[in-house]
């Protein structure tokens, strides 16, 4: 959506003004994939920042056009380049994210600097447009989706029936073995009292000392042939090993306490896998054991600084020698059946049942090496990236492997990225509709400074061209809150704001006097954030020092932080009482210019 609206912006001539600028800040940078949807792109932008790359694009089809690219997010982190002001010069912002805790927090930004926002999303061949204009339409955030459902744990764990739940399960398997393990290792290494830092992590402490010692300690390579004969293990642990002790704890013909079969419904009854180098799976003909094997070794070399290789003779010569343990079936193991005992599980241990706890992590600790004899040692963690195609090979071969214990159909390296990076493919055509209606909107909203906007000029759009369906609605009013000021009604609503502009940093009695004479309201509770600035019950001698202290002295002195030197506005939640009737008011935020 982004590139689609610069290119429409470009030719429209956005930005082209004595006045007029755009700004776009994106941090990631353009990938191969991003070729075949993002128009601006092209081969040679590969590992370019996106923001820097299609800005430059869009200025090539109009050299008028002014843009600034940047390479932040847009977050509560970089309030310091994104604040007062930045959006002082704005005169609306459009969006192209991709996630809703992102679009929440620029609501939230629009809503303050009470500038128009235009917002749009795809979903293959679905898409929306939403205009919000300040005191006309209701703002993004006034309204939301229900929350994704989640896969549950032990479906995860042990009971998978989809696809999709073998390729979560290898995804967070990926993260745990070659990520989690090596920062566990790495903060082990870089600090001074790791016993202390332990300590606060009351109920992970054992699994991560565990970790340490296995990663460390146990399992870890010096050769390239250790990590062959590692994966080799490691897959007779995960598919052969783990579903024996499923089958050991549940057997195949199990009865319910209610008579029904245990493996019936969305329960399958898994069957261990046996190592087969050459053996290829019916569905995506995939030599999944092969893959397996050659994307765990290398991995796991790369995380030890070890040079990898993917010589099939080098594996199967190294493989001829392994010594795999038989299976012996372990007593006393419990497994939850669904995931009311998986919660029960998590709580019973992370309850301080054993009191042996911190000694053992203290025996783990110090079976450990010495620091001394591993100076200059550190692992390499690795991030899962759908787009390295040696991370995809071991997650599509894991999730086969597991996928084939259960019996569920297998998927090629294709698919298999398509869904673990949860991709549902752009279409260009739902992209250029999207982008068209906002552009729409943009032109009523640019235009609206020779006539006042009402609710029936604007339009949200909403449309699936699968079917095909395109429907265009006005957009819902913001929702009042009805208050007695200075006599009068007043509906106000989330775009309106008690604003002080033109007093300057006041002191808090200056606050409290402005209130009385401007609103004739008395002021009982005053905060700012979490920290409460005034109340009429707290400490006589504590509110007389402050009712002396400039604003902005005050926030500092109870928030302990200092405010930006660019920060112009302090936000401030205030509850009062009508000082004729003693009623309480329910007021909105109060906005005061400090500089």
């Amino acid at each position: 959506i982004g590139c689609e609206m610069l290119k429409n912006w470009a030719l429209m001539g956005v930005g082209c003004g004595d006045n007029g600028k755009v700004h776009v800040t994106d941090m990631d940078r353009s990938e191969k994939s991003n070729l075949s949807r993002q128009f601006l792109f092209r081969s040679t932008d590969i590992n370019e920042f996106k923001s820097t790359t299609a800005a430059r694009a869009a200025q090539t089809m109009n050299p008028q056009m002014k843009v600034a690219a940047y390479q932040d997010k847009v977050a509560p982190d970089t309030e310091h380049i994104f604040g007062d002001n930045f959006y002082d010069k704005l005169s609306g912002v459009c969006t192209a994210l991709d996630n809703v805790e992102a679009r929440l927090y620029v609501d939230q930004r629009c809503l303050f600097y009470r500038l128009p926002m235009l917002e749009s999303g795809t979903l293959g061949t679905k898409g929306n447009t939403q205009v919000v204009v300040p005191h006309v339409t209701e703002n993004y955030g006034a309204t939301r989706d229900p929350p994704e459902k989640r896969i549950p744990v032990c479906t995860l764990k042990n009971f998978p029936n989809q696809i999709q739940h073998t390729l979560q399960w290898a995804r967070d398997y990926f993260e745990g073995e070659f990520r989690q393990g090596a920062e566990d290792v790495n903060s082990y290494l870089a600090s001074s009292d790791f016993a202390a830092e332990l300590a606060s992590q009351q109920a992970t402490k054992l699994d991560t000392a565990k970790i340490i010692r296995r990663v460390l300690v146990d399992e870890r390579p010096t050769t390239f042939e250790d990590c062959i004969i590692w994966a080799r293990l490691k897959f007779e642990d995960l598919f052969a090993n783990q579903i024996k002790q499923l089958l050991h704890n549940f057997p195949e013909d199990q009865v319910t306490s209610s008579g029904t079969k245990f493996w019936s419904g969305s329960k399958r009854c898994p069957k261990a896998l046996v190592f087969d180098l050459d053996a290829k799976c019916e569905d995506a003909e995939m030599r999944n054991c092969f893959d397996f094997i050659v994307a765990a070794a290398n991995l796991r070399a790369s995380m030890f600084g070890i040079t990898g290789s993917t010589d099939e003779a080098t594996f199967r010569e190294t493989l001829k020698n392994v010594i795999v343990p038989d299976f012996t079936p372990q007593e006393g193991v419990k497994i939850a059946a669904n995931d009311a005992e998986a919660k029960e599980q998590a709580e019973s241990s992370s309850a301080p049942a054993e009191m042996d706890v911190d000694t053992e992590v203290g025996q783990i600790l110090e079976s450990l090496p010495a620091k001394a004899e591993l100076a200059g040692f550190k692992l390499t963690p690795i991030e899962f990236d759908k787009d390295i195609d040696d991370h995809m090979l071991f997650v599509t071969a894991c999730s086969n492997l597991r996928a084939m214990n259960y019996s569920i159909p297998t998927e090629d390296t294709h698919r298999s990225r398509a869904i673990a990076g949860r991709i549902i493919p752009a279409i260009a055509t739902t992209t250029a509709l999207v982008t068209g209606l906002i552009c729409l909107e943009l032109y009523k909203i640019v235009g609206s400074a020779r006539r006042d906007l009402k609710l029936e000029d604007l339009k949200n759009g909403f449309c699936n061209l699968a079917i095909p369906f395109m429907t265009l609605s006005e957009p819902q009013p913001p929702a009042t809150t009805k208050a007695i000021l200075k006599g009068k009604e007043w509906n106000w609503s989330a775009w309106d704001s008690l604003d002080i502009m033109d007093k300057g940093d006041l002191t808090l009695q200056e606050l409290l006097d402005f209130f009385e004479s401007e609103y004739k309201l008395e002021i009982s509770m005053l905060s700012y954030g979490v920290s409460i600035l005034y109340s009429f019950f707290a400490n006589p001698k504590k509110v007389a020092e402050r009712k002396k202290m400039k604003m902005s002295e005050l926030v500092e002195s109870i928030s302990k932080k200092e405010l930006p030197s660019d920060q112009l506005f302090l936000v401030l939640e205030v509850i009062a009482t009508d000082m004729e009737s003693d009623e309480e008011v329910e007021l909105p935020y109060l906005k005061l210019r400090i500089r």
